[in-house]
């Protein structure tokens, strides 16, 4: 696929293959057992990969959909960033991931542009991946990860 290049809202030059495609939407839950006893009847397939990040205390769960995935995540610990969240806002979804080739190239564009990322580094994630997370309020209300496959 060539490299085709689009205009954005802000005048911008963005690379259309900066950010691949969707990889996964995470969905915070606060029982990830039940969660993922309604995502099998829901997408009527098997949980494939389970995985605890002790870093972001967080048990994750995924599902394939398609070409992309759906991660469960619950928490681990009560001082987990997903149990903080779905204390305040309830369950749901708490992220789209965008899978991209040069994550630190990626977070370095993102910050030129004014988006504020939620770390200086990327860290290890869960399914064999480097993130990094841009806030919220850069985007609509929308936790935006970035992952790059090790």
């Amino acid at each position: 696929m060539q490299d085709v290049e689009y205009l954005c809202s802000k005048t911008c030059i963005i690379d259309r293959e900066n950010m691949k495609h969707i990889d996964h939407i995470g969905i915070a839950v606060e029982n990830l057992e039940a969660a993922i006893s309604t995502y099998e009847k829901l997408l009527n397939t098997d949980c494939y990969k389970r995985e605890v990040v002790e870093g972001q205390k967080v048990e994750t769960a995924f599902f394939k959909t398609g070409e992309s995935k759906v991660e469960l995540l619950g928490a681990t610990a009560d001082d987990s960033v997903i149990k903080k969240y779905v204390e305040k806002r309830g369950e749901g979804m708490h992220h789209v991931a965008f899978e991209v080739d040069d994550i630190r190239a990626e977070m370095k564009r993102l910050q030129t542009e004014g988006f504020t990322l939620l770390s200086d580094e990327p860290s290890r994630g869960a399914d064999n991946k480097l993130v990094a997370f841009v806030h919220p309020r850069d985007n609509n209300g929308v936790l935006i990860e970035l992952c790059q496959s090790l």
